[in-house]
């Protein structure tokens, strides 16, 4: 009779372990979103690794994005194009360039609106609940 298995036992240990890969597959989610895509050492648009600038020009708009230099000058050149300016060189810029800028910024809104919305920040509460350093 020893050697019988408890059926009972055995769900309990089934259910934890589903519950502690739950725990694990938010605590991963969690990092992603806000770890990762808030992160100040890295270009928004292009993930590279931001160097420190040099004597910031004055004259130029703060753009709402942590952008490499390279992608500061192309939303900032967006921004000029929407208002009917731009360089006339950069012939790049045309309408499937303006295109990808706007839905870019559009997707950038969206996850902003995820990170805000009352299911993430329970989510977060869960997480903070869960973990065992807290």
């Amino acid at each position: 009779m020893a050697d019988i298995i408890s059926l009972d036992d055995k769900l309990e240990t089934s259910r934890e372990k589903k519950a502690l890969l739950r725990r694990r597959q938010k605590a991963v989610t969690v990092r992603r979103v806000v770890q990762c895509s808030n992160c100040s050492f890295k270009c928004e648009k292009c993930g590279t690794q931001i160097e420190p600038r040099q004597g910031e020009k004055a004259e130029r708009q703060k753009p709402p994005y942590k952008f490499c230099e390279a992608c500061e000058d192309e939303y900032l050149d967006y921004i000029e194009r929407l208002q009917g300016r731009g360089d006339p060189d950069c012939y790049w810029h045309n309408d499937a360039w303006i295109d990808s800028w706007r839905k870019w910024i559009d997707y950038q809104g969206s996850v902003d609106q995820f990170v805000k919305s009352k299911e993430f920040l329970r989510l977060l509460q869960e997480f903070k609940q869960s973990s065992p350093d807290t």
